[in-house]
Parts: structure tokens; C-alpha cells; sequence
């Protein structure tokens, strides 16, 4: 679906101060979408993403996803944390179930396409602690789909992996986008995942957080990161993300 974002200020008290960690963010994500979103530390991003999914309500201004108004959590609108947050007592195909009831032949038939779809056949019956952080986070993106949210949320969610088995689920996730055709906006302090995974790219400045620029991501899919125009659009999306510096340095300074 269709989401409008417009942020146009959202704040923190702490100690009797008023500290304002978003000003002024306008994005507009078009059906079927990969949005990223990357910028410096303390520019807003998960507070971005959690304003998105109706999980913080307390700021000015207002999200669309199509014409419904998001003021509170929904299943129309999948998280996925950093952390995987599975039931340590609950096995993989519960934990993917959660709330649903598994005797129901059609939750039973769902769980098993989706065990499919983020390849973990043969572990249906496994305990968190006997699977890998990556499998972890299988489960964890598998029980946000069984819902069929219409956008997907993902903060920073293959942050703690190893190198090789982040690229294995970044290429997971696109192959669940691809499949499912659903609106994706992913935040990460990763500039090469942002240009391999998304079809628009927003970087954030901080101090306060806003939107310093919007990048359409025009390469074909599969992506090779050694290829040239890779590598170009990496080069400029790395001269953005100075300029955030920049504006912190400004800020900072007085000048």
C-alpha cells in the first residue's frame, strides 16, 4: 500500500528540556516500494519507523497508509525489531503462529508457507535456542508476513549478524518483496545494504532529525555490489551523507 508520512515535529522530554529529535520529514512511499533509510546516529530513524507503525503517537503531525490514518499498532502494519523477540517456550512454527491458533488447518497451511518461504523447513518444531541469530531472525520476519501486513517495518534487523549470513537474509528479504509485493521501508547504518536492497533511498540528517535527501535507486535486480553503477550510486550516496555531517558541524558550532 500507498503510505504518506509527515512528520512535522516530534519531541523528548528529559530533565525539564525539550529535546526535538525530528522537524519537519515528508516522505511519500508509492505501492510495492523498498524504501531505505539510513543517516548519522541520533537523526530520528527508529523513531521515524516506530511514528510509521502507530507504536509512537505522540508527535505533530500524521501517517496515511492509502486513506486510513494510522493512530495506533495494527496488523496492517508488520514490525520487525532489531532484537528477533521470540518465546523462548515456544517452538518455531508457535512462535510464527503466536496468537493464531495452530490447530486451524488454515493457520497450520499459512505457517507452512511461510516456514518456506524464509527457508526453515525441517525446523518447524525447534526451539529458539537451538537456531542461529540469522534463523532467529527468519522467525521473526516470518511471523510478521503470516499477518499480511500491507507495509513491512524493519529496524535494522540484520544489524548483530555476521557479514555472510546478513547478505544470505538481505537476499531472503528481497525474494519475500518480490514474492509478496509489499511496501518495505527498512532502516540501517549500512550504506551498501540501503542501495542493494532499496528502490528509493532517504538519508537523515540530525540535530534535529530531517530529511536531507531522496535518492531513487535505479539498478536492476539481482544487484552486484562490484559493479560500477553500484558503486557510483554509492559514491553519491556517500557525498550526501557527508554533507549531514556538515550540518551537524554548523549547528554545533553557532555558526
Amino acid at each position: 500500500m500507498a503510505v504518506s508520512i509527515v512528520v512535522n515535529e516530534k519531541a523528548f522530554i528529559s530533565d525539564e528540556k525539550r529535546n526535538v529529535v525530528i522537524d519537519d520529514i515528508s516522505l511519500e512511499i508509492k505501492q510495492g516500494e523498498f524504501l531505505t533509510i539510513i543517516g548519522p546516529s541520533g537523526c530520528g530513524k527508529s523513531t521515524l519507523l516506530k511514528i510509521i507503525a502507530g507504536l509512537d503517537t505522540d508527535y505533530m503531525g500524521k501517517v496515511h497508509i492509502e486513506n486510513r490514518r494510522i493512530v495506533e499498532p495494527g496488523i496492517n502494519q508488520g514490525f520487525i525489531f532489531q532484537e528477533h523477540r521470540l518465546f523462548p517456550w515456544l517452538t518455531v512454527e508457535q512462535n510464527i503462529a503466536a496468537d493464531l491458533n495452530l490447530r486451524d488447518s488454515k493457520v497450520k497451511q499459512k505457517v507452512a508457507e511461510i516456514i518456506q518461504i524464509v527457508r526453515l523447513d525441517g525446523y518447524e518444531k525447534a526451539y529458539p535456542s537451538a537456531l542461529s541469530g540469522g534463523m532467529s531472525q527468519r522467525v521473526a520476519i516470518a511471523r510478521a508476513l503470516i499477518r499480511e501486513p500491507e507495509v513491512l517495518l524493519l529496524d535494522e534487523p540484520f544489524g548483530a549478524l555476521d557479514a555472510f549470513t546478513r547478505k544470505h537474509l538481505q537476499d531472503v528479504l528481497l525474494q519475500i518483496w518480490q514474492k509478496k509485493k509489499i511496501t518495505m521501508i527498512l532502516v540501517t547504518h549500512d550504506i551498501d545494504e540501503s542501495i542493494y536492497l532499496g528502490t528509493k533511498l532517504a538519508i537523515l540528517r540530525s540535530k534535529p532529525g530531517a530529511l536531507q535527501k531522496v535518492m531513487p535507486i535505479k539498478l536492476s535486480f539481482p544487484r552486484n555490489r562490484t559493479d560500477s553503477s553500484f558503486q557510483y550510486l554509492r559514491q553519491e550516496v556517500l557525498k550526501e551523507f557527508e554533507k549531514t555531517k556538515e550540518v551537524v558541524y554548523e549547528q554545533g558550532s553557532g555558526i
